[in-house]
């Protein structure tokens, strides 16, 4: 038995440290691997709920440290509308759960990576009205879905920003829909939140961790590169969600 606590506190903390690493350069990525990772001992929602606490840590690290950085016309004009369809995604979210909904999640982000990668994207920058509409359809499909950083990435590529101000403009979004949801989760499982907060606190520990080796791997990656691999991970994420909805229902709601 506590062999086998260690062993899920290990887990959690190295995944932790992991998707930390991989939002600071992304954008995104630590609901998408940790939500799934603390599943494995307790039901979805609560992992949710959970893992917001770390992820709010983690966020907000990363938009101190690129504060400097943030892109305010694009924040403004794609992410408060990001933001507001996310909420508004994640309060219809009760009343549509389709695993269809991950299926077009996952083809959306496919085909967010496959547009950067033959070039297609650097003709599709957005623009004017557009960048309100791709905020508000990205953060309602993310709400939908419960993964609204991987969307979010996936429509700032539309921005050709460079890759400090990509990252801290998807922080910055992420950071207002974090402050939105935080009360809520302490509202409806706050005392379920309390009873595993040995593992809340180990994994905002990883989050630290990782945030910080982050933050020092994006200043490493050359700019033309940057968006590559973002879009290598779009990729990875699309097929892991695409794959979900065809194989069962979606109840991995993650950030």
């Amino acid at each position: 038995m506590w062999s086998d606590i260690m062993w899920f506190d290990t887990l959690v903390f190295v995944v932790a440290v992991v998707s930390a690493s991989i939002a600071s350069v992304a954008g995104f990525g630590i609901g998408s691997l940790l939500t799934p990772t603390l599943g494995l001992s307790m039901g979805t929602k609560i992992a949710v709920a959970a893992v917001s606490v770390p992820h709010l840590v983690g966020t907000a690290m990363r938009f101190w440290s690129l504060r400097d950085a943030i892109d305010t016309r694009t924040l403004w004009r794609f992410g408060v509308a990001s933001a507001a369809g996310g909420l508004g995604g994640a309060l219809a979210h009760g009343w549509i759960d389709s695993p269809w909904l991950s299926v077009v999640f996952g083809v959306v982000l496919l085909f967010v990576a496959m547009s950067e990668f033959s070039g297609l994207s650097r003709r599709m920058e957005f623009h004017g009205r557009v960048a309100w509409i791709a905020g508000a359809l990205s953060g309602a499909l993310g709400g939908l879905v419960g993964n609204q950083g991987g969307i979010r990435s996936a429509a700032l590529l539309g921005f050709d920003l460079p890759k400090r101000a990509f990252v801290a403009t998807a922080t910055a979004t992420g950071l207002m829909v974090d402050a939105a949801r935080m009360p809520v989760y302490a509202a409806t499982v706050g005392s379920a939140m309390r009873a595993i907060w040995p593992t809340i606190l180990l994994a905002t520990a990883g989050v630290m961790v990782g945030t910080l080796f982050g933050g020092r791997l994006l200043k490493r990656i050359p700019d033309l590169l940057f968006r590559k691999i973002v879009a290598g991970l779009l990729a990875l994420l699309g097929l892991v969600m695409l794959l979900q909805g065809l194989n069962g229902p979606d109840d991995q709601a993650t950030r």
